[in-house]
Parts: C-alpha cells; structure tokens; sequence
C-alpha cells in the first residue's frame, strides 16, 4: 500500500514538472518572446521644433535660436572625482558657466534607475559652442546635441499679444507628451493660446539595442510635425509706430478692421519676452508685479476700466429706440441735476451745462444730464439689457487666452454680487459709463465696429493658420430694425465729435482721413457732495487723474478700421489720446491700408 502511495505521488510530481514544462516552453513563448523584444528593441521620442510667429508680411515675432544642450552621462562617481574632472573640462570651455550650477542639475536628475545622459545646460548658444564642439563630442562622458531656443528679436515689441515660452511646469509635463521632451511650453498671448498647433506633434524611432544599450540597428523611423508657423494679423511696421506712440504712457490700443482683423494692439508698458523664456530673476519679477503701470497685465483684453463717456453712442442708440425718448427729444442741462430727497447733486463735465440738448448735440458734446435725465425715463434694466446686446459686459471671442467679461451692471447683478438693493443714483453713475460699470479696451473696439457698420465683429489676431487664411466672423442682426433705423443719427453724432466746431475732439485731431469717433473721460475717485469747483485735470496728482479714451473709426463715409485707445490717468480723452488716433490713421493712409 505504501509503495502505491509513493508510486502515485512520484507520479503527480512527474506530471505537474511536465504541464509546468509545456507551459512555460509552448504556452508562455509570446510573453517571453515580447519580453525579449522589450529587452531588445527601444522606442524613442523625437521633440519637435516650434513654429515661428510671423507678421502678416512675413517678418518675424518670435523665432527659434540655433543653439546646444550639454549633457553628462549618468552614475559618474562625485566620490571618487570623477564628476569634478568632467566639470573642470566643461568650465575650461566655458568659461561662463557655474560649476555649482552645474552639479546641482546633475544631481537632481542622476539616480540608479536613470541610464540617459542628464541636461545640465539647457541651451549654449552656437557662437560659444562651435569652436569647442569637436573638442568636447571626443569625450564619451559629455554631449553637445543641437536644442533650439525660443527667441523675441523685436524684444518687447507687442508683448503681451504674442506671449512667450518658458519652462514647462509639473502640470505642463503631465499634459503634454512635447512639453516633457522640449521642457518648454506657451505661457501667455498668442503663444499660449495657439501653443498646441504652435509646438508640433512627437516623431518616434523604434530601434534594437544591445545588452549594454548600444544601437545596433533603427527598424523604423516617424517624422515629427514641426516648423508649423503662424501667421498673424499684425503689421509690424505699425506695431513699432504705437510703441513710439505710447512712450513713457501706460494704457492699451488696437487698431482693427471693422470685420475683426487687427493690424495692431499693445498693453503699455510691455516687458522684454526673453526674460522669460530661460527663467526670469526674482528681482526682475518683483520689478514687474510690483511696478504701479501694471507692465506685467495684458491690458487689452485683462485691463477693467470705467467706460466712460464712450458707451454714449450706444446708450444713445438704446434710448431713441424706446417708445419713452424720440430722437427730437431735448433735456435742458444747467450743469446740475438734483435727486431724492436729500437732493444729492450729479454734475455735468461742463460747469456752465450745455443749455437745451438733443441726441446729436449730447454725443458731440458729451452731455453728462441728457444721459442722466434720459436714464431715469428708460431705466437701468433696458439699458443694461441693450448694452449686452451691443458686446459689453461678455468676452469678445478675440484669440488670447483669460478674456475678461467687464461688468454692465444691473438690479440682479448687484444682488447677486453684494446682497444689496438698486439704488435710482447708481443707474445715473451707470448711464455716463461710471460707478460699477467696467470694460475691456477690446470691448471698446469691437463695440465701436458695431456702431459705425451696424455688425458685430469677433475680433482675432491670427491671419494664416495651418496655410489656411482666418475667415472673419460677422455677426448680423444684432440691432433690430429700429436701432438700424436710428443707426445713421448716431454715426453723424460721432462724425460731430471729430469735425464739428463744439466736437470734443475737433481741435486735438490731425489726421488725413475724416473721422467718427468718442471721447471719454472716466473719473478713478469720486467727487465730493460738498465740491463746488473741482480741479482740472491736470491739477488732480497723476493717480487721481481720469482714464483718458478716444475710440473712432474711419474714413466716415466708409467706415475701414477702428482704431481704440485708452491713456490710464491721462485726463482728457480727446486732448491726451486725440494724437495718437490722427498719427494711427496717417500711417494706415502711408502704408496703404486706406486709400485716398
């Protein structure tokens, strides 16, 4: 009995090694075998390299600098010496760079499991690199490959629309497969929100390798999508002429057909784009966010400012298509109107008042009491209602990222934001485009086009995409068959501001083409109940000075381009801002986008 039991467990045994046998040489042979391969054969990405950003004439924004990235074998003995010699002979190159620099990027990145060399310079330039590259690719323990380098050759020429590139961050990596092989990425304007198409896609070798991770042979090989430009809107000839506009200013301008494409645009002051693209200093950053000129906030479209008296031409055009003003309609203004029961004042620009006013004279003059008088029969939910019609109060569409939406106030809207009741008062603060009311100088502009064609335009900045030419967005309809009606009576109130001998900024213009336009003057600190007299501009110290704007479009017979500009504590709208619109429209007739 017991020699069965042996019998049968020797046998068992000799089965179980024989199926083990069998599966592991027959059933497990496609897992070894793709082991094997894996073991073998390695896949490798290939970055790709940016595409450049171009004006509409083909000169550069921002382009790629030739240049290499220095690289050092892993597991170099820091012990033993080893790593200092190859340090010493890199320095002995360059002698620019930090040694300790050098060894703390390489030990962030050395580590038992890491068997590729490691990035220790990022980028040397080509001027310092050949003269020493055959010298230094003789070493088996140091690598000089090409790596490209977003350049800005117009440094801070329209700085905040193209944006710029720099390093990627953890969040970047983990999205991006490219922004972990560049390690670089889009960080603002144009180059963050057409970063995707801007920064390719990866290439792919697959080769065989031996056991010591030697090449032997490449099995196939993947192209990456690169050198993918871009083509903007911009011409850079007129984008130099604002910067030498807006000298020593700060503010915003655009300059845009009335179909939406913009020739040029500017936050001011701007910043040069190469600091940022191999790391800025933490003294020049404190520079930046700390400056009071807010160089560092894309005023175009981030900037939030009280329109002022350039929402009249809107208002205007709300009010008149009601059943409660007609277009013949006057209110007299005395320079003072009183309200409630504690007869508090709201005061008019012109301390004298602009005597009986109608529509046409109010927007030519900017009266402040036929806006206020004319807001008490419409009311602030009407008014709120049509300006958001009209593109206020709600992103633009324009092809730059973090788009502010500005605030067109209302009962609900404040509810909403305070927990607080209307009151009759702030809906005159809102119909002269002060109190809680804010835009953005892009709102302005497109607003603007609406006013002068009857249509709505998406603004954008990119010309040619994927050699694909940007088709303009219109929107149509967005005035009812009154406002169009009425549309013509604010056009001539506009071309009044500009020609006629009362226009508010008749004597500060120079320029070739006839105009239309609106000023705008909007206060930053409230004025006292107890003022009898207040100070002009001038007189106010420079931060109490009112936000100067003058947006208009030409030539007034066939409106072509809008052309917006906002002075931040530049007074006056039509005496600080009226030069620089003559000198935008001259040079759109100089370079020929207007014709005589």
């Amino acid at each position: 009995m017991r020699i069965k039991f042996v019998l049968v467990v020797f046998v068992l045994v000799w089965i179980s090694l024989l199926v083990r046998v069998y599966y592991i040489s027959v059933q497990s042979n496609n897992y070894y075998e793709t082991l094997a391969n894996r073991n073998t054969i390695k896949f490798e990405y290939i970055p790709p390299i940016r595409g450049e950003i171009l004006d509409r004439n083909g000169r550069p924004f921002a382009i790629n600098k030739l240049g290499f990235k220095l690289q050092i074998a892993p597991h170099i003995s820091i012990k033993k010496g080893d790593l200092d010699k190859e340090l010493d002979i890199i320095i002995s190159m360059f002698p620019f760079m930090d040694k300790k620099e050098l060894l703390k990027n390489y030990k962030k990145k050395d580590s038992y499991y890491n068997h590729h060399f490691i990035n220790v310079v990022d980028f040397v330039s080509y001027e310092d690199a050949i003269p020493v590259y055959s010298k230094m690719n003789l070493n088996e323990n140091i690598k000089l490959l090409p790596a490209p380098k977003r350049y800005y050759p117009n440094k801070k020429l329209a700085a905040h629309i193209i944006g710029y590139v720099a390093k990627s961050n953890k969040k970047d990596v983990e999205n991006s497969l490219v922004a972990k092989l560049t390690g670089a990425t889009g960080k603002s304007g144009i180059e963050k929100f057409y970063n995707t198409y801007l920064q390719g896609e990866p290439g792919e070798r697959e080769i065989k390798v031996s056991a010591f991770n030697e090449e032997m042979e490449e099995l196939s090989f993947k192209p990456p999508k690169e050198h993918r430009q871009l083509v903007l809107s911009l011409d850079l000839r007129l984008q130099k002429e604002l910067e030498l506009m807006f000298k020593d200013k700060a503010g915003a301008v655009i300059v845009m057909d009335v179909n939406g494409s913009i020739l040029a645009a500017g936050s001011y002051p701007e910043y040069d784009l190469n600091t940022f693209v191999s790391g800025i200093s933490i003294k020049r950053w404190k520079e930046l966010i700390n400056d009071l000129d807010k160089p560092f906030t894309n005023k175009v479209v981030n900037g939030l400012y009280p329109p002022g008296s350039t929402i009249k031409p809107g208002l205007g055009l709300a009010y008149v298509s009601t059943t409660k003003i007609s277009p013949w309609t006057s209110f007299d203004c005395n320079g003072t109107m009183t309200l409630g029961k504690n007869n508090r004042k709201f005061r008019c620009w012109k301390h004298a008042g602009h005597r009986k006013t109608d529509l046409i004279k109010a927007i030519r003059e900017s009266c402040d009491i036929y806006f206020y008088k004319g807001s008490l029969r419409v009311g602030i939910e009407e008014m709120s209602k049509q300006l958001k019609k009209f593109g206020l109060g709600k992103k633009t569409g324009v092809d730059l990222p973090n788009e502010y939406y500005g605030t067109v106030p209302n009962k609900q809207w404040k509810m909403e934001k305070y927990g607080k009741p209307w009151y009759i008062g702030e809906t005159l603060n809102s119909s002269i485009g002060q109190g809680d009311f804010l835009t953005t100088p892009m709102q302005i502009a497109q607003f603007t086009a609406l006013m002068a064609t009857g249509k709505l335009p998406q603004p954008h900045f990119v010309h040619t995409i994927a050699g694909k030419r940007v088709r303009d967005t219109v929107i149509e309809g967005v005035l009812n068959e009154k406002q169009m009606k009425r549309l013509p009576l604010i056009q001539r109130a506009m071309r009044d501001v500009c020609n006629h001998p009362k226009g508010t900024a008749t004597h500060y213009l120079s320029s070739k083409v006839r105009l239309a336009g609106k000023t705008g003057t909007a206060q930053v600190i409230g004025i006292s109940q107890k003022t009898k007299k207040r100070l002009k501009e001038h007189e106010l110290a420079y931060f109490k000075r009112s936000h100067a704007w003058f947006t208009s479009y030409g030539p007034y017979e066939n409106p072509q381009y809008i052309v917006t500009v906002l002075i931040e504590h530049g007074g006056h709208g039509g005496q600080a801002a009226g030069p620089i619109v003559s000198g935008v429209f001259n040079k759109l007739l100089e370079y020929g986008y207007i014709k005589k």
